[in-house]
């Protein structure tokens, strides 16, 4: 598969890091010549300087026999504009970045109209799983299926928990359909066994029907609570785009944003919230502001040190939900030692979508990745397939199919129902799958089976 990719920047650069080790042929376009220089140094791909949206640049780039064209510069307008000259010009398929608020409201009539076949924004991606981690206070983070109808939840098993040391077989008789779908402990990643045991410190994916799950968070032990009000540092799109999401909620929310013109439309954009004109990055403002008195904090400066820093003052002032928006992934590694668990990486949110983009067009006559996350430090990815008639799965019990190891199938949803399988429960064509695997590059749900 041919794909070619428009910007060199985060975003660029995580898709040529994780295009090309599967082995895709990829052509990168970047205006900058020492930006280029350094990708094409780093990762088994070519390009050339050059504006994406120009047409001799596509043309030289080989776009008339281009698989997909992905457009990732920093200007929507080009992205736009490049992804609808790129299909003019030949490619398949066009993916554009577009993050401007002002557009949010017109992606349908841009896909639909103008032939873009993917339109994404890690702004209003990176808000809605802020959303979901306010919503589920204990969680890490949140992930989901199916319009929200299933969540991947992520906890850490505290010292406090009469969870640890019980075997998940278990777990049925007290929780009935809630799943234990990884175990994170320590740098370790596992798909856990039915006589797996918890213990303390580990950090577990888990589903269910929400009754379940609400039992399964009361054994945590972990004192949260309902959260009932959000301090938020930083006023940018992710923040317009919160507070969007968070309007129809009775959660008292205060944003602190430098940009005094920044503060003046979102005071008119969001009357209910309190706006204030402030360094949130500074201590005594956040004092000032009463910090303490908040459930939840969420750094969304543009600079990854403040939000780390100012993350970490909260969390030693007692805030009990911190989280933080960071990009360099590189910075995670010492999260553990500072306690911030709650990390959202807008330029892995898209990766993840363009990611699940690109393999559901590589087999298109099987069954195809129709939602893609990778968790735990990226070391698992959890993915939801199409069965159609002819997969080889239909029809054979879970428990005789000779399943990959480390692959685990969380749920199933079959004529709008939602089935959390046992052994006995077999696929049939039209059912939407979801598993968890530490395996990469699944594209069809006949991968799941052992070669």
């Amino acid at each position: 598969m041919k794909i070619i990719v428009a910007g060199g920047g985060k975003v660029g650069e995580l898709l040529c890091e994780e295009l090309a080790n599967q082995y895709h042929d990829l052509v990168l376009i970047e205006k900058n010549p020492d930006v280029l220089e350094h990708l094409l140094d780093h990762y088994d791909i070519t390009g050339l300087v050059g504006n994406a949206a120009a047409y001799d640049i596509q043309v030289e780039a080989g776009v008339k026999d281009a698989d997909v064209f992905i457009a990732t510069s920093e200007t929507d307008e080009i992205n736009i504009i490049s992804a609808i000259m790129a299909r003019k010009i030949g490619a398949k398929y066009t993916v554009a970045r577009v993050r401007n608020p002002e557009y949010a409201t017109q992606f349908d009539f841009v896909r639909d109209s103008l032939g873009i076949d993917l339109l994404i924004n890690p702004d209003f991606s990176a808000a809605r799983d802020i959303a979901a981690i306010i919503k589920y206070p204990s969680s890490l983070s949140v992930e989901t299926f199916m319009g929200g109808r299933i969540n991947l939840v992520e906890f850490e098993i505290s010292d406090r928990s009469s969870l640890v040391g019980i075997p998940l077989y278990d777990y049925k008789s007290k929780f009935g359909s809630l799943r234990v779908c990884i175990i994170h402990r320590g740098d370790e990643v596992m798909i856990p066994k039915a006589d797996s045991r918890l213990q303390v410190g580990d950090r577990v994916h888990v589903t269910g029907f929400v009754n379940d799950m609400l039992k399964f968070r009361q054994c945590l032990l972990d004192g949260d609570g309902q959260i009932k009000s959000v301090m938020v540092v930083g006023g940018g799109r992710i923040a317009h785009y919160l507070l969007k999401l968070l309007s129809k909620s009775r959660i008292d929310t205060k944003v602190i944003e430098q940009d005094e013109d920044r503060c003046e439309f979102l005071s008119v954009e969001w009357p209910q919230t309190t706006i204030v004109w402030g360094d949130g990055t500074d201590p005594t403002v956040l004092e000032e502001e009463g910090l303490t008195q908040y459930d939840a904090f969420v750094s969304l400066t543009g600079v990854d040190e403040e939000n780390l820093i100012t993350s970490v003052y909260a969390k030693h002032s007692g805030v009990k939900k911190v989280i933080t928006k960071m990009n360099r992934t590189r910075i995670l590694k010492i999260l553990g030692d500072v306690k911030i668990k709650s990390i959202i990486t807008p330029k892995q949110l898209i990766a993840n979508d363009i990611s699940r983009f690109i393999r559901s067009r590589t087999n298109l006559q099987g069954s195809n990745v129709e939602a893609l996350y990778r968790l735990a430090d990226n070391q698992v990815e959890a993915l939801q397939f199409r069965v159609k008639k002819e997969s080889k799965v239909c029809f054979i019990p879970l428990q005789e199919l000779k399943l990959r190891k480390d692959l685990f199938i969380v749920s199933i949803i079959r004529n709008e129902e939602l089935i959390f399988p046992a052994g006995q429960d077999s696929l049939q064509p039209h059912d939407r799958v979801i598993l968890v695997t530490t395996h990469n590059h699944l594209t069809d749900i006949n991968d799941i089976l052992e070669a």
